[in-house]
């Protein structure tokens, strides 16, 4: 594998997520770190953090070798919008990540997602369209929406027609915890200026980026953002062999608070990934090589002396030893 090009020493593509807050989802960026690890990726993983992320949330993220970048927060107009998901509305601030222009490419993942083989060869698709794997209608989320009611799903358009007096079908329309894109000062700035004016809706910044982005969307095959709901709703287009990435986002899927009480969450294959998610988060083997001694220094300068990575978890209050569920 060739090195990757760099300027002044910094890749010119990255891995980048998101995280807010002093929650566990801290959990699910390490994992995703040592999933992109395993994977031999050649670049790094970018995490843009909000203020509220406690300081011993960035040690840890920068002990797995994370660049950390702080971001403040992005708020859509007020209005009387009910989100799907309450805590959507700080999804907005994911906008920022359009300034990371130091990097000519960036792929964005959820920190609910894991990476099971390796994807950098997205990085080399043309420039100028934003790339993403198109969403599952079917899901109670959705209710909603005239395709719900209706039982009309763009992953089976052949099973439920688009009634001709609904005038023309919706179009593609894609899940935004996985994306390929291309930072940039001006689309960035608009970005800001548009969400601005931009009434909020009921997936927040997933349904902004939809309109945004619609001229220039090209949908990729699922597997790179298998949505866990497409293995009981759309089974046939599901080959989980040759699945890459992982979107643990059904209710109650998340490996690190998985019970297997919700619904569909007893089945077999759902334990099967959530065991190889915890394969790879407990796996010392894939953390990040460095020595104690060594200092690592962050793009945004801010410089932290590394202890050992589980000396860090047992400050931050991060169970590591929690057991995976079992697979049989």
């Amino acid at each position: 594998m060739s090195p990757p090009e760099q300027t002044n020493g910094v890749p010119k593509r990255a891995y980048v997520t998101f995280l807010a807050g002093n929650g566990d989802y801290v959990k699910g960026v390490v994992g995703l770190a040592k999933g992109l690890r395993k994977a031999k990726s050649a670049y790094p993983l970018v995490v843009a953090v909000l203020p509220d992320v406690p300081e011993e949330h960035l040690q840890i993220l920068e002990s797995q070798g994370c660049v950390v970048r702080p971001i403040e927060p992005v708020y859509p107009p007020e209005n009387r919008t009910q989100f799907s998901m309450a805590y959507y509305v700080i999804n907005y601030s994911k906008l920022r990540i359009w300034e990371f222009v130091e990097y000519e490419k960036l792929i964005y993942l959820d920190g609910d997602i894991q990476v099971f083989d390796n994807i950098d060869h997205l990085f080399d698709m043309p420039n100028g369209y934003f790339y993403a794997v198109m969403d599952c209608f079917c899901e109670n989320t959705w209710s909603h929406s005239p395709q719900f009611k209706i039982g009309y799903c763009q992953q089976y358009p052949e099973k439920v027609q688009w009634p001709a007096d609904m005038g023309s079908p919706p179009p593609p329309y894609f899940n935004a915890g996985m994306f390929v894109y291309e930072p940039g000062l001006p689309t960035y700035h608009d970005l800001l200026e548009t969400v601005k004016v931009t009434p909020p809706s009921s997936f927040a910044e997933q349904d902004f980026l939809n309109m945004y982005f619609k001229d220039i969307y090209q949908p990729i095959p699922p597997v790179y953002n298998l949505v866990l709901a497409m293995l009981w709703r759309h089974p046939e287009n599901v080959d989980l062999d040759r699945v890459k990435v992982v979107h643990y986002c059904a209710a109650g899927a998340k490996p690190w608070r998985y019970t297997g009480k919700e619904d569909y969450m007893e089945r077999e294959d759902i334990k099967m990934l959530v065991k190889k998610w915890w394969d790879i988060y407990e796996d010392p083997s894939l953390d990040y090589n460095y020595n104690d001694d060594v200092i690592v220094k962050a793009e945004n300068e801010r410089t932290v002396k590394l202890g050992p990575f589980i000396a860090a978890l047992a400050d931050a209050g991060v169970d590591h030893q929690k057991s995976a569920p079992s697979a049989a």
